[in-house]
């Protein structure tokens, strides 16, 4: 029979356990205390998060960042096969919902709006003539074309924006794209109000004939999955949700016809998730 754990083995495995629960707790406490904030209507002005969202994408700053930017080596996909799984799942669900949209065109230009570290530029580059990546990090931008240069013969353009004005991207990008691609960002924007520019700016890029698949989190209904509206860095990943038919008429005062809409309540990454299929009839 196997002996029993060394006492300082014990009390290793107990400190682990205590020190992860003890992080989940702070980390909880300090999302009530900014939401009990933005409910006593002391909300953080757009202009204020959008400088804090700049800052932190802008700077590169270790594992969190490089995990938050869906880089291949960070620690949250190594050796686990995520990272290239993102991929191969988007391009299913967008080859589905393509078929339900009645969506046949080749894809002469792709449009990826923050592409991070290339999981999805991967899969769909090989299927474009042309791929362009959108991002506010440069160093960003240049790990993505390096995957896509590992991946395909497809040209890959770079876009760097700025958070506070995503409108700029129309003047870098010359003419209209097939296919628009928005995974994983729609939550990090400062706002929801942000949200709707950026559909109108993937309204204004797609083609007519075109489709559009946008990934948001969106809003359970609980003061929990409500918009954050403040402290960016802590939460970002929570900072801007949607109800699901909130989105779907958003996307349609935006000039878009709301295709389908597939949820994902949680996977490997997280949670509450919904893609929506928007195209430019």
């Amino acid at each position: 029979m196997p002996g029993k754990p060394a006492p300082a083995d014990m009390i290793r495995r107990h400190f682990s356990t205590f020190t992860t629960r003890g992080k989940r707790f702070a980390v909880t406490a300090e999302d009530i205390l900014q939401r009990a904030l933005v409910t006593a209507g002391l909300r953080q002005p757009e202009s204020r998060i959008s400088a804090d969202a700049q800052n932190y994408w802008d700077r590169p700053s270790g594992p969190r960042w490089s995990a938050d930017s869906h880089w291949q080596d960070s620690s949250a996909f190594r050796g686990n096969g995520l990272w290239q799984k993102i991929g191969q799942e988007h391009l299913a669900l967008f080859e589905a919902g393509a078929r339900l949209a009645e969506f046949t065109r080749s894809w002469k230009r792709v449009v990826e709006w923050g592409c991070g570290g290339g999981a999805n530029a991967v899969r769909f580059a090989p299927r474009a003539g042309e791929f362009i990546g959108v991002d506010i990090s440069a160093e960003t931008l240049a790990e993505c074309g390096k995957q896509v240069a590992n991946a395909c013969d497809t040209p890959f353009l770079p876009v760097t924006i700025e958070v506070a004005e995503p409108e700029a991207a129309l003047d870098k990008i010359d003419g209209e794209c097939d296919v628009f691609l928005s995974f994983y960002v729609f939550e990090l924007v400062p706002t929801p109000e942000y949200g709707e520019r950026l559909l109108r700016i993937a309204h204004e890029l797609l083609a007519p004939g075109g489709l559009a698949l946008i990934q948001i989190k969106y809003d359970a209904g609980t003061w929990r999955t409500r918009p954050r509206r403040r402290s960016y860095a802590r939460g970002l990943a929570d900072m801007t949700t949607y109800r699901i038919e909130e989105f779907w008429q958003i996307a349609a005062r935006c000039g878009f016809t709301p295709e389908a809409v597939h949820l994902v309540p949680r996977n490997e990454l997280d949670e509450r998730y919904a893609y929506f299929f928007l195209s430019n009839r």
